[in-house]
């Protein structure tokens, strides 16, 4: 969020064809719910269009980008490296130890895997962290993990350069141009 500390989000892997839906995902669940960036591994150029072109539409800022390397994304990171998996600590018990790091300064970068992820990644993160320990998405794993790091502050953001705006009905659906709001 805006004025502080950047949160950068770092999809590991990406399997065109078959990972499209879920990569872009992860990127829409980061600019929606407060990250400033998200780095996309491997080919997927699609899934960066699809959040490009949403952010465009709906406002940021928020960055996409493309690595051909996301080990040397997490090595040079200069932060906190938090690794989403369900195998990790649960995030009811290090979510204040991370935000209060963050609160100091440091960058958080949050790992989201696709396939297997390789031990390397478990040993290079400063928290290996469980929003649950069952089976689920990393995009369900994410939207929590943000959700908790903000405590809710993301939900108010105010987005700028918006062409489209979303108004909040109890039914139906209604987008509106945005200086039309």
């Amino acid at each position: 969020m805006q004025g502080e500390p950047e949160v950068a989000v770092l999809r590991l892997g990406h399997r065109p064809g078959r990972d499209e839906r879920m990569t872009t995902h992860v990127g829409l669940t980061a600019r929606a719910l407060g990250a400033d960036r998200a780095i996309l591994a491997g080919d997927a150029s699609k899934s960066r269009g699809t959040v490009e072109d949403i952010t465009d539409r709906f406002g940021g800022p928020f960055d996409v980008e493309l690595t051909e390397s996301p080990k040397a994304v997490i090595r040079d990171w200069e932060g906190q490296v938090v690794h989403l998996t369900m195998y990790g600590e649960r995030v009811q018990d290090v979510e204040a130890e991370i935000r209060e790091r963050r609160a100091d300064g440091d960058p958080i970068l949050a790992v989201v895997g696709s396939q297997k992820v390789s031990f390397d990644v478990y040993e290079a993160a400063d928290w290996n962290v469980g929003v649950t320990n069952q089976p689920h998405s990393e995009v369900a794993g994410l939207a929590v993990f943000l959700d908790r790091l903000f405590e809710g502050r993301e939900l108010d953001r105010e987005w700028e350069d918006a062409d489209q705006t979303v108004i909040p009905k109890a039914t139906g659906k209604k987008v509106v141009p945005a200086d039309e709001e």
